[in-house]
């Protein structure tokens, strides 16, 4: 059994884990493409104010090497964010993940652009969001998921909603999960990367 947290495709059980339903799993198995927002998914949504007016982002060491982990493997990586924060770009360039769109208003427009520009399949994107401006990208993707501290709006409306929190390893959960459906987690280690559900 695979935990994961509430959506309307997977059953809780008395455990407190969820098995994934065969209707998620089939989203999730189709997946190619993993596209992020930033604040309250790769951070933890809180920012520091340095001194000098810098803001300062948070993020977890589990999402970046997942992150570079599937794009190594073949997998396309972009981010989206409404934010402007050339140090949230320097981190994802030293990752490898060079497709960073900062100061985007309209995500669904823009997804639509960029799935033009790279051929990708709308049914293999999984987006992951965590407030009200992820919301039109809803419909648009395969799987739509969320940090376990989504805003109720977006945990409604999502796929997938993770058991870990923004900025707390939740893009390393979906981004693993997909991995092991496709069987490819921790091939480069020598690790089995089968799954039971």
């Amino acid at each position: 059994m695979v935990r994961s947290g509430l959506s309307g495709e997977g059953q809780v059980s008395g455990s407190g884990s969820r098995s994934l339903t065969p209707r998620l799993l089939d989203r999730l198995s189709g997946i190619g493409v993993f596209v992020f927002d930033v604040d309250g998914v790769l951070t933890d949504g809180t920012l520091y104010v340095l001194p000098d007016g810098t803001l300062a982002r948070r993020m977890h060491i589990h999402d970046g090497f997942a992150m570079y982990y599937a794009r190594s493997l073949g997998y396309d990586i972009a981010v989206i964010t409404g934010a402007r924060a050339e140090g949230v770009r320097q981190r994802l360039a030293r990752l490898g993940i060079t497709k960073v769109y900062a100061g985007i208003e309209d995500k669904a427009a823009l997804l639509r652009r960029l799935v033009q520009e790279h051929e990708w399949y709308l049914p293999a994107v999984l987006y992951m969001g965590d407030d009200l401006p992820d919301l039109p990208v809803a419909e648009l993707v395969g799987c739509f998921a969320c940090p376990a501290d989504a805003v109720p709006e977006v945990r409604r409306r999502a796929h997938y909603v993770c058991l870990r929190g923004g900025g707390q390893g939740c893009a390393r959960e979906v981004i693993e999960l997909v991995l092991r459906l496709h069987g490819r987690w921790g091939e480069r280690y020598g690790l089995d990367s089968s799954v039971t559900f």
